[in-house]
């Protein structure tokens, strides 16, 4: 019985021990592979990184610093080394002399972006100043709204200007009410009366006997509107021809080689840059500066200045004034030295100039001027022998033969 039982508990507990047997198997295989496999490096794809910073797996943590300061001074810091683009100094502001010369400017819109390049070529002259009397609505065509030739003259009489710079027309393409008919632009009365008026403008500052630029209109991306300035820059430049004035022509820097229209083109510097508006009529930055330079060279001519920051009028070669063409300056008195005779016996202390005497001609006076010495006439038919006609040289003794100093072997 009690072997019987023992065989029992035996086949009971078989089951029981190979649970356990099973499980610490599993357990020590499981602590023999798990470092193998947590130690075994994880393979990722190659990089061109690779090349410039290590693996993560392959980094060494730097060991860890003592801050020297709180993180936000040296927040503080960091931010205080971005560098930022410097700015453009301040141009200096001149204060205008009180007998500054006035550039008077008078026409429409185009004629007020020509006044505020003008203003600046001219902000560091005190002598020189700009005065902006355009109108951007006006013209030749709308009397009504504004009448050039009939207001010019109360203009002329409060701002005393040295200089009249006109440019209008941009709005003059549209119809011109004469009498009780309203002609349409560029017909035959049109153009007619249009001439009547721009020449009348011009017979008023002449009249006032003050020097003026009128400068033409440039082309336009419209193509009837650049063609109808074409003609209208006729017509100013017979007006201005017509009263003394001087017309300038800025047509061939706003167009190509072929006379289109262009948005970019050269600067005053030969750079690309843009110089129109995108709406085709108006300038930009660097257009208004390029306008401005058209008109700068003849509007130094007429104030008489080499440049735009010189405050004296030139000189003529003459020593005059050209301050304006209708009045020139007295000649300035200047301390002249005589011009020195060349016959003066006094330039060198003496009394008589050289050559004055009679040269000694003979040759014992010229032996004593130039120290040559006394020397016997030369041998007829020696080499320093230039008498004429030459003499012959003696014969040889017939006894003795020819005598030579050379020996003979």
């Amino acid at each position: 019985m009690v072997s019987g039982l023992r065989i029992r508990d035996i086949q009971f507990r078989k089951p029981i021990l190979i649970v356990v047997f099973s499980a610490l198997l599993a357990t020590f295989t499981y602590a023999l592979i798990a470092p193998a496999v947590a130690q075994e490096p994880q393979y990722r794809s190659w990089s061109l990184r690779n090349l410039f910073r290590p693996r993560k797996s392959e980094r060494v943590a730097p060991p860890e610093a003592i801050p020297t300061q709180p993180p936000k001074a040296r927040t503080q810091t960091r931010k205080s080394t971005v560098r930022t683009a410097p700015a453009e100094p301040p141009k200096p502001v001149v204060e205008k002399a009180p007998d500054a010369r006035t550039i008077l400017v008078v026409g429409d819109f185009m004629a007020g972006s020509l006044a505020k390049d003008l203003d600046t070529v001219f902000a560091e002259n005190a002598s020189v100043k700009v005065v902006d009397r355009s109108k951007g609505s006006s013209g030749f065509v709308r009397d009504d709204f504004y009448n050039w030739p009939a207001e010019i003259s109360g203009l002329l009489e409060v701002e005393k200007p040295a200089a009249v710079v006109v440019m209008m027309g941009s709005n003059d393409r549209q119809q011109m009410q004469i009498g009780e008919v309203r002609e349409p632009p560029r017909s035959e009365a049109w153009t007619k009366e249009y001439e009547n008026r721009t020449l009348a403008f011009g017979k008023h500052v002449s009249s006032a006997k003050v020097p003026f630029l009128w400068v033409g209109m440039p082309a336009f991306r419209s193509g009837k509107m650049t063609s109808d300035m074409l003609a209208f820059n006729e017509i100013y430049r017979a007006s201005a021809e017509q009263s003394s004035g001087e017309f300038v022509d800025i047509w061939d820097g706003f167009v190509d080689e072929n006379g289109a229209f262009i948005t970019r083109g050269p600067d005053i510097n030969g750079q690309p840059v843009t110089l129109r508006a995108d709406d085709g009529i108006n300038f930009t930055r660097a257009g208004k500066r390029k306008l401005a330079f058209y008109t700068e060279k003849p509007l130094l001519k007429i104030l008489g200045l080499t440049s735009p920051v010189a405050t004296a009028p030139a000189l003529t070669p003459m020593g005059l004034s050209v301050e304006s063409p209708a009045e020139a300056t007295v000649p300035v008195n200047i301390d002249r030295t005589p011009p020195m005779l060349l016959n003066d016996p006094a330039l060198d202390g003496g009394t008589d100039l050289l050559g004055a005497a009679p040269a000694n001609t003979s040759p014992a006076g010229a032996s004593r001027i130039v120290g040559a010495r006394d020397e016997k006439p030369a041998s007829p038919g020696r080499a320093d022998d230039f008498s004429w006609p030459q003499k012959k040289a003696p014969e040889a003794a017939k006894d003795g033969g020819d005598k030579t100093t050379a020996i003979v072997r």
